[in-house]
């Protein structure tokens, strides 16, 4: 378990959204249907903590530490301690991405990238940046929401050198968009960086049409456009927290027209077996024929789209 102070704050009862994200629950052990590793993390690590799963991205783990232990993450097999990131791992992976002229994408993440101190994190991104063929860069972090306090201008402007850079975030409740993770956001935004929000589906959490279009709503008022909501993966001791696809269909079908297009995510599954990541969308075409397309608006309409050619 960890909870730091800021975070903790934000718990106002037993048992509200907050709560239940961080402080451990029996139905944790009360769990057969999960796996350690579902989506087959380590049998697609090449090389320590780099997982190749797609032919042109690799997604590098550098660092081993959170500000919070979420208790419906990805990666509950390594909280504790198991999960080492050494100056050997490191290297290790730059020089795989180095040898692989196909890798022009990048994925830093953990643990937290941000929760390196400043010039450690500058320098792996300096050695990511040598590398002619490695285009894009990306962070995935979930500090701007659980301890926006670390985020800091030298840090931005810092990160600011290594354009094209973008930072991945995961708010999964209106509750965690405070003030101070507002101003967090803001330094990022300000610093050129592109901010997209990966929100985690959570039963009892956040699992409604009204809570996500509020939480989508927000994120676009600090300047982070929603981008994946992510159906949980089957992870063991995280069964508690899932639902099925049909109701994460039904949820995303009410958000459309209810917000704009901007404010609407990708539904995402991740396929168990290493399988990768789909979207998933509400089925809005009802028949084909070869004249016209019966198609259904979101409201429940149908309509006949003709077919000309």
């Amino acid at each position: 378990m960890r909870v730091n102070p800021y975070y903790a704050s934000l718990i106002k009862a037993p048992d509200d959204p907050i709560w239940r994200q961080v402080i451990p629950d029996l139905l944790e052990l009360d769990d057969v249907l999960g796996e350690e590793d579902p989506l087959c993390e380590s049998k697609q690590s090449v090389v320590p903590n780099l997982i190749h799963r797609y032919s042109n991205r690799v997604l590098f783990i550098i660092s081993d530490h959170c500000a919070v232990f979420c208790r419906h993450c990805m990666r509950k097999r390594w909280m504790g301690g198991s999960l080492r990131v050494t100056s050997d791992t490191i290297a290790q992976g730059i020089d795989y991405i180095a040898a692989h002229q196909m890798v022009d994408d990048v994925i830093l993440s953990g643990g937290d990238p941000l929760l390196l101190e400043d010039q450690v994190f500058f320098n792996i991104l300096a050695r990511l940046r040598k590398i002619s063929h490695v285009k894009i860069i990306r962070i995935h972090s979930r500090v701007p929401c659980t301890l926006p306090q670390r985020i800091t201008s030298g840090l931005a402007q810092g990160l600011a050198r290594f354009h094209p850079l973008w930072v991945n975030i995961q708010f999964n409740h209106p509750k965690e968009i405070t003030n101070q993770a507002q101003a967090a956001c803001s330094l990022l935004a300000d610093a050129g960086i592109p901010l997209g929000c990966q929100t985690v589906l959570l039963r009892n959490i956040n699992d409604s049409a009204e809570i996500l279009a509020e939480l989508m709503t927000r994120l676009l008022e600090i300047r982070v456009r929603p981008y994946y909501l992510h159906h949980p993966d089957r992870v063991r001791g995280t069964r508690h927290f899932w639902v099925s696809p049909q109701k994460g269909l039904s949820i995303l079908g009410k958000l459309r027209g209810r917000l704009s297009g901007l404010a609407i995510p990708h539904y995402m599954i991740d396929l168990p077996g290493g399988g990768g990541k789909i979207s998933l969308s509400p089925e809005s075409v009802l028949e084909k024929r070869t004249d016209f397309w019966r198609i259904r608006n979101h409201k429940g309409r149908i309509f006949d789209y003709p077919l000309d050619t």
